[in-house]
């Protein structure tokens, strides 16, 4: 088996670094519509540590927030329809939770208006004043498609396995979304793409350390390509569709060993 390098491979931690891409290219889209001037609040919908990763990688601060949904509730034939339909759930329930903190606040805390004699409650919209910092909120999904099948998290150590061994040899493909929703006017910009990965074949004692690690139950079709057991068994990554987004590709990465500026 030929060696492949970890720079030839540098596709990040977010699964896909085309996920980021479109993040980029999103963000940046994003200020130029609402004519952003000031700092940008950003709120990551997501737990996931390696996306935490990538966006402070790329100069962002923070928060996070899950959104906690049943995510197998929501059936798409299409996988480009599912995981943008899934961005969008998540979406819908973490602003569904900003709503209901600022209720609870409010309740709390009260805020009176007096003219005359008398009084009512002043109920402020979620992030709806025009002159406060913008808020983002990313949301973002993953799956793997492996010969015309989505492939969510394993649901089991047999099905992980069974997942890498089908890959050792031949090849998957990840579809990526990324959702960025404006807060405070509730601009929603969001997009898919799409990337090809070939493997060598992955020994099997390779596929045993990553099963007995664990992190491969955790991820869409058991698929880390960046993980040091799994990069050396890569054999190439194809860019199906990048949307014409090449413009925006983020700092430090690279596909098939040429540096993307």
């Amino acid at each position: 088996m030929n060696s492949t390098s970890h720079q030839e491979f540098k596709v990040g931690a977010f699964e896909n670094v085309c996920c980021f891409i479109l993040l980029y290219y999103l963000l940046l889209k994003l200020r130029n519509a609402t004519h952003f001037i000031i700092r940008l609040q950003i709120i990551l919908g997501s737990s996931s540590v390696a996306r935490k990763k990538i966006l402070a990688d790329m100069g962002y601060e923070f928060k996070t927030m899950s959104a906690d949904i049943d995510e197998k509730a929501i059936r798409k034939e299409k996988p480009e329809d599912l995981v943008m339909t899934l961005a969008e759930a998540n979406a819908d329930a973490i602003v569904g939770k900003l709503q209901n903190i600022e209720t609870q606040e409010k309740d709390a805390k009260p805020t009176l208006v007096i003219a005359a004699d008398t009084a009512e409650n002043v109920q402020p919209k979620l992030h709806g004043k025009e002159d406060a910092e913008p808020t983002l909120l990313i949301t973002c999904d993953q799956v793997v498609v492996y010969e015309g099948m989505i492939r969510e998290k394993p649901s089991s150590k047999e099905e992980a396995r069974q997942f890498i061994k089908d890959y050792s040899g031949g090849h998957a493909a990840t579809v990526s979304s990324v959702l960025v929703t404006n807060l405070n006017t509730g601009l929603r910009k969001g997009d898919w793409d799409k990337v090809e990965i070939h493997f060598h074949d992955i020994p099997e004692q390779i596929i045993d350390n990553l099963i007995e690690e664990g992190i491969v139950l955790n991820v869409a079709g058991g698929l880390i390509i960046e993980h040091p057991l799994v990069l050396p068994y890569v054999k190439e990554v194809v860019r199906i569709s990048i949307l014409g987004l090449s413009k925006y590709f983020p700092d430090n990465y690279s596909f098939r060993g040429v540096e993307i500026l």
